[in-house]
């Protein structure tokens, strides 16, 4: 399976970006999507997870309220909306998927992820 994030790019801080996230060479009909972003010198960390079935979300506290993920199966895509973006924002995102129906926040649970998409947000 092969993942291929896009949509990031510069923003002012209280804008919005809506990042995709384009699964392709094979699926599995239970999975978990997710978005970890790692910023200048951090660690990657956990955004926000959505499950197949798209009624299980779990998100990371800093995003609450501002980030919406959601799924189509269909169509193979997970998408991040990104609202009130604050500079603490700026980062790399990652897609990553698992077989499975938990929305695991631990980065070392996925098994398939993408090459990344920077998101940086002017003050």
């Amino acid at each position: 399976v092969q993942l291929q994030a896009s949509g990031g790019g510069l923003v002012q801080a209280g804008g919005s970006l809506r990042l995709s996230c384009a699964a392709s060479g094979g699926t599995f009909s239970t999975h978990v999507m997710a978005w970890f972003r790692q910023a200048p010198g951090k660690e990657r960390e956990f955004v926000a997870a959505i499950t197949s079935t798209g009624l299980t979300t779990s998100y990371d506290d800093s995003v609450k309220g501002r980030f919406t993920i959601s799924g189509d199966n269909t169509a193979n895509m997970t998408y991040l909306q990104m609202n009130s973006l604050k500079p603490d924002d700026t980062a790399v995102y990652y897609c990553a998927g698992r077989r499975g129906i938990w929305p695991s926040i631990r980065q070392n649970e996925y098994d398939y992820w993408g090459q990344g998409t920077l998101v940086t947000v002017s003050s």
